[in-house]
């Protein structure tokens, strides 16, 4: 019996000291650095830098990847595991024994490690980034009508139906949602008109390393999510940005909680960023619940400063992105607060109301740890209309959904004044809103009023234009005649709506060539500072 005990405790004693950790490793460097960002077009893609020019955005170290020789010594490093990377952050996120981990900081490559339970670390491994964020405070001075069905009122309680009527629907705008599964997107009626006119651009399961799919599987809450924005069914339903363009990314592993999921959100919206996205969607939230109780963040981390996501959140939106994202459903349990990333200053939060507009007890209040107003707004969240996975037509409570209206709602202006930054659009939205003189813990600066916005900006800031764009059909040169002297954004999408051509128009040029095109039907999409305009084309 006493040899079985001192056996037994053998083994409790090696699973103890086998124990796996979770940290992010950080480098000292990254290679070729100058020459990448001297050719952009390595490392991003055109529309991105497209995207980096219209807001004068740098290109910088950032933007450069991690170093993949790095990467491969960690892998062949004994007892590591890679689950992660940012290039960002210029580290890899890894799960291995404490004692793997740290013999990492042998390697002359790395320059510290960040333990995502606090306590391992030591004040010669650990580095904790609190990047001071500041967010310029702005003082502004033909119809399409859908029938919305049951998201009828979602819509019209922001006055975003205003937004349709006046063509801005989200044509021409990327939006990248991050989610836990989008079961249903490839074959319900509800995304046959995204699918058919080719809007659906591509996606990626970042939880299995799927490439061969738009991430079609896992928790079906992503598809939820997204009809929200994306949706249609004529005289059913209509999402708030039905005419964009999007791309599926699956950060969320829903079998499992932990800052591993930090961690592939950040290298999504990086990747989002990299192909030139406008808007992001986030219903997703990390405090508390994780599968190791070690790794749970305290109300004081709300900080907008403290957890990985967050600090992604903030250098995606210096990279000009405009992040959405939901305020988190503790309203009714003892954490009470806003999650990461909804902490982040360059997040615009958006909390829960219902259809009179009144607050959802579950929804995460504010203010930050540090004492800033969140929610920034609000918008319905409980009896939120939904499209289920099975193509019904439902309602759903959260957070999760008000953040997605918002966020179609928010890309259809951005759409109206594509030379607006992410920060001039978030303020604007913040100014329009009902609490705006007297925010609140509860709803923020409250419910915002696109009407007003749009009303507000279009005397100045918004031109009617009607270019002349000739001859059509075109053999070879396009010709545009511009009442305008400023340069243009010219992008050509086929009738599925790939981009196939982009470029810039200076005001000194009058055409381009069309010969490196097939024959058939295209569409022109000219933007300016001030204006979006698009027409079809034949080209033989």
């Amino acid at each position: 019996m006493k040899k079985m005990i001192t056996s037994l405790f053998f083994c409790v004693t090696q699973l103890v000291i086998a124990q796996t950790e979770d940290a992010w490793v950080y480098f000292v460097d990254k290679e070729d650095v100058a020459n990448a960002i001297a050719n952009p077009l390595s490392i991003l893609t055109q529309d991105a830098i497209d995207r980096k020019n219209l807001h004068n955005i740098v290109i910088d170290d950032k933007d450069v990847p991690v170093t993949e020789s790095y990467i491969s010594q960690l892998k062949n490093s004994i007892g590591i595991t890679i689950l992660a990377k940012s290039k960002w952050f210029n580290c890899v996120f890894v799960r291995g024994t404490q004692t793997d981990i740290n013999n990492l900081l042998n390697l002359s490559f790395v320059s510290s490690v960040d333990y995502a339970d606090n306590s391992l670390d030591s004040e010669t491994s650990i580095v904790r980034i609190k990047d001071k964020l500041r967010i310029e405070h702005h003082k502004f001075s033909a119809k399409t009508i859908f029938n919305y069905g049951t998201a009828a009122q979602q819509i019209q309680q922001l006055n975003a139906d205003y937004l349709h009527q006046q063509d801005f629907t989200g044509s021409g705008m990327t939006i990248a949602v991050m989610d836990s599964g989008f079961p249903g997107v490839n074959t319900i009626d509800g995304f046959k008109r995204i699918r058919d006119e080719g809007r659906l651009l591509d996606g990626y399961d970042f939880v299995r390393r799927d490439d061969n799919e738009f991430g079609f599987s896992g928790s079906s809450h992503g598809t939820q999510t997204f009809s929200d924005i994306a949706g249609y069914i004529d005289g059913q339903f209509v999402g708030t940005a039905p005419d964009a363009s999007y791309y599926l990314f699956i950060t969320e592993d829903a079998a499992t909680e932990g800052p591993k999921e930090e961690a592939l959100w950040v290298e999504a919206v990086e990747r989002a960023d990299s192909l030139g996205v406008d808007v992001v969607n986030t219903s997703l939230g990390y405090s508390v619940g994780f599968d190791n109780p070690a790794y749970q963040y305290q109300t004081s981390d709300m900080d907008g400063q403290t957890t990985f996501i967050s600090r992604g959140a903030n250098i995606a939106f210096e990279k000009g992105m405009l992040l959405v994202t939901s305020a988190g459903n503790s309203g009714n349990s003892s954490w009470g607060i806003i999650t990461a990333p909804g902490d982040a200053p360059g997040t615009l939060t958006v909390g829960a109301v219902n259809s009179a507009g009144d607050y959802a007890s579950f929804s995460s209040r504010g203010p930050t740890a540090d004492n800033r107003i969140k929610p920034d707004v609000v918008a319905k969240g409980l009896g939120s209309a939904v499209i289920l996975s099975n193509g019904s037509v439902s309602t759903s409570n959260g957070t999760s959904f008000s953040s997605p209206i918002m966020a179609g709602a928010v890309a259809c202006l951005w759409q109206a004044f594509p030379s607006k930054t992410n920060a001039e659009i978030m303020q604007l939205v913040r100014e329009s809103a009902s609490l705006y003189n007297n925010p609140n813990a509860q709803l923020g600066y409250g419910i915002p009023n696109f009407k007003t916005i749009l009303e507000s900006l279009s005397v100045g800031d918004l031109e009617v234009v009607d270019y002349q764009v000739y001859p059509n059909p075109v053999r070879d040169r396009l010709y545009f005649n511009l009442p305008i002297d400023k340069s243009l954004k010219i992008r050509i999408f086929t009738a599925e709506g790939k981009v196939v051509k982009s470029e810039t128009l200076k005001s000194n040029s009058k055409s381009i060539l069309l010969n490196d095109l097939s024959d058939g039907l295209y569409i022109v999409e000219l933007v300016s500072d001030t204006s979006r305009h698009s027409v079809k084309i034949s080209k033989y």
